[in-house]
């Protein structure tokens, strides 16, 4: 088979051909769709103020994301140092701040994540878990950790459905 010039320079059109239509064509429907709405932060006063580039909470898609909650009083910016009880009752306050901001509360929480340094803390923090929690039963992990922030004994993050 003898190979000219006039041939490579078909082949070269053809492939060049190919890989154009192997493109896919631009969607004129894609390009106009509107850009997504900006998240919705959640702010309150009845939990400490977020200490860094983060905010108490975020609403989106149909639930809340609350960022996580030490036992710092939100008035005085201090952590609370009695028993384990008081810090987690603590914790709960400054979460239920933030679900009574956005009009919701505990029956509506569908997540939880609780944060501890100490698991010799962990049926204490059950206790006050289950009467704070009410008849709410959400899924939750309890993760043992080395450290928290401000050496607070305990941390806990939710996620809530939004009924608006």
């Amino acid at each position: 088979m003898r190979v000219t010039s006039s041939s490579l320079l078909a082949l070269a059109a053809f492939f060049a051909a190919g890989s154009a239509l192997a493109q896919p064509a631009p969607n004129p429907a894609a390009a106009a769709k509107p850009a997504a709405p900006p998240l919705r932060a959640v702010t309150t006063d009845g939990a400490p103020k977020a200490s860094g580039p983060y905010s108490q909470a975020i609403v989106e898609g149909g639930f809340l994301f609350a960022a996580g909650q030490i036992s710092r009083d939100p008035k005085t910016g201090t952590m609370l140092t009695g028993p384990i009880e008081q810090a987690v009752d603590r914790v709960f306050d400054n979460l239920e701040a933030v679900l009574k901001a956005e009009g919701l509360g505990w029956a509506d929480v569908v997540k939880t994540t609780v944060y501890m340094t100490k698991g010799e803390d962990f049926a204490a923090m059950n206790a006050v878990y289950a009467k704070r929690m009410g008849d709410g039963r959400p899924a939750r992990t309890t993760v043992f950790v080395a450290g928290l922030p401000g050496s607070a004994p305990i941390e806990m993050d939710l996620i809530a459905r939004v009924r608006r």
